[in-house]
């Protein structure tokens, strides 16, 4: 099924990057993408989404295109229905593009059936993104509250720094993880991404060289495995594993285990290299570059930069296991 995403604008390209947990991406714009989905209620493991829609079509955004698209659907509800537009990033408007309650009344008048803005029980939308405009009509709004519901701050153990839980649910989600498949933490910390696996239904696994970390994040997670393990030489069999997704340390006072941090990115790359399967992702956090490091062992898919603070950039990178 063809979908349309208006994409949340937290981040140029994570939004786009997370949508291949569900589907294929077919072409993307700011804060808008089309994708085709096989099931669309998958999409609800999303973040960095706010409203998945039915794609109907899309064209210029000018009037005249918006009205020839809108006849030749020849679009009608049976139940009430409202009709919204909205302007992303990247599109002004002006000739020959119509103002956002122009395009709703033009909606409004070539949809067949009863308006009803108030409590509508069908929404068509419009989303103009750049040089085009996407017609769809709402499927569902994910849920983005239940996120902040989980903040770090609300769990038994909480340790400062830690990720927010709509990031660690995006990058798990770069993983391409699915319920019922393992996902390794060696840098578990607290345990916020693998939280994010566990709500998917994967089945996580989490180790930490800091017993106290481990303590602590067994309070959080009492279901998932947990190990005192240093991330160089892993308690695990070659290929045991289905994805790896972590946030390696970037402070000496942060890990235990290891002589250095210029020693323990490699071994530990090399350790995630050994245990993950071929074929598959790590989705690996660093606040270095490690491309160079890690290109030998893997193959770079993507490579996504998040500014943290001023002095503070994470740098998440997706590899692939040939």
């Amino acid at each position: 099924m063809r979908l349309i995403f208006e994409l949340s604008g937290e981040h140029p390209t994570l939004p786009v990057a997370e949508l291949e947990c569900v589907g294929e991406v077919l072409e993307a714009r700011p804060q808008v993408a089309v994708a085709e989905v096989a099931d669309p209620g998958a999409t609800a493991r999303l973040s960095l989404t706010h409203t998945v829609l039915e794609y109907l079509g899309s064209t210029g955004p000018s009037a005249d295109e918006l009205a020839r698209l809108l006849r030749g659907l020849s679009l009608s509800a049976d139940r009430p229905f409202a009709a919204r537009a909205k302007r992303m990033a990247g599109s002004v408007a002006g000739e020959p593009v119509p103002a956002v309650p122009a395009i709703e009344r033009l909606m409004g008048t070539l949809i067949d059936g009863p308006i009803d803005l108030s409590r509508p029980e069908i929404e068509f939308r419009a989303l103009l993104s750049g040089d085009r405009a996407y017609l769809g009509r709402v499927l569902h709004r994910i849920d983005r509250g239940g996120y902040d519901a989980r903040r770090p701050s609300t769990r038994p153990f909480f340790h400062p720094g830690v990720m927010l839980p709509r990031t660690a649910r995006a990058i798990v989600n770069l993983s391409l993880v699915q319920a019922g498949e393992t996902l390794l933490d060696p840098f578990c910390g607290t345990g916020g991404l693998l939280a994010e696996a566990e709500l998917l239904g994967a089945m996580p696994v989490g180790s930490d060289a800091d017993p106290a970390m481990v303590a602590g994040c067994r309070l959080n997670l009492p279901a998932v495995p947990l190990l005192i393990a240093d991330a160089s030489a892993l308690p695990l069999r070659p290929g045991s594993v289905d994805t790896v997704v972590t946030d390696l340390p970037y402070g000496q006072s942060s890990w235990v285990g290891s002589p250095g941090l210029d020693e323990l990115y490699p071994s530990a790359l090399g350790e995630i290299h050994r245990v993950l399967r071929r074929g598959r992702r790590a989705v690996v956090v660093t606040h270095r570059e490690i491309g160079e490091v890690a290109g030998s062992l893997f193959t770079v898919l993507q490579v996504h930069r998040q500014r943290v603070h001023k002095s503070l950039t994470r740098r998440i990178t997706v590899f692939l296991k040939e």
